[in-house]
């Protein structure tokens, strides 16, 4: 958090900049105006978040500042040192790291300090000499102090894009359940048709089989009378005496 950083400028067109537009939840002092006012990230567990911001440089002097934190294990800070010309601007993204777990009732006790002093145009932004924000050093040097808010992803803080984006996934998890519903009872009612057409095939085989005993026994009775008259023709046949 200490080390020096080069110049980081984000917004360099200050022509389509314009200061009044910046939202009323913003801190300033004499050198810049920073908004929004508190560093607010959305906590989860296991999942890195971001807070920016945007740092107006409101004078005609460059301006150097310098980011620290109470917790600079817990944070990381893009740019943490650097410098904004003159009625220009930058924007400072500071991560939050994954965490393992809630603190206590969501409150944080966090803070961030952003230190300030004006530059002499002819200074060499790229190499800031050590004492440039050290009070003691004579220089004109001003603070800003951010407090950190947790923001529970379930409550009205919380992020509007990953709550669209879960009422998105509910809904996707809705239309896919009734999806399968509506195949499993498309199955069922196949299963059932099945079945009937399989109760009425047997119903169809049972009837020929009974009635194909029927048609074998009348068979067989006339065989039986044709054999019998047969018979008795061959025997009226033997017994008849010779002709002369």
């Amino acid at each position: 958090m200490e080390a020096a950083f080069s110049v980081y400028q984000l917004t360099r067109d200050s022509r389509n900049f314009d200061p009044f537009a910046m939202a009323t939840d913003s801190i300033e002092n004499s050198f810049i105006s920073i908004n929004p006012a508190e560093l607010r990230f959305q906590f989860e567990l296991e999942k890195q978040t971001f807070c920016d911001l945007k740092v107006f440089n409101k004078t005609e002097n460059f301006v150097a500042f310098k980011v620290k934190t109470t917790s600079p294990k817990k944070y990381f800070v893009r740019p943490n040192t650097g410098v904004i010309h003159s009625w220009d601007s930058c924007i400072i993204r500071v991560t939050l790291q994954a965490q393992q777990e809630y603190p206590p009732d969501m409150q944080s006790k966090d803070k961030f300090l952003i230190q300030t002093t004006p530059l002499d145009p002819n200074t060499d932004v790229d190499d800031l000499p050590p004492d440039t924000f050290n009070k003691n050093s004579g220089k004109l040097t001003e603070e800003l102090k951010l407090k950190v808010v947790y923001v529970s992803p379930t409550s009205p803080g919380g992020s509007t894009r990953d709550n669209t984006v879960k009422k998105s996934a509910q809904k996707i998890d809705t239309y896919s359940s009734q999806s399968l519903q509506q195949l499993k009872e498309e199955r069922d009612a196949a299963v059932r048709q099945t079945r009937q057409l399989q109760q009425e095939l047997d119903m169809v085989k049972r009837r020929r089989s009974r009635s194909d005993p029927g048609f074998s026994f009348t068979f067989a009775m006339f065989v039986g009378f044709i054999g019998v008259l047969f018979g008795l023709l061959l025997k009226l046949s033997l017994s008849s005496p010779p002709t002369q």
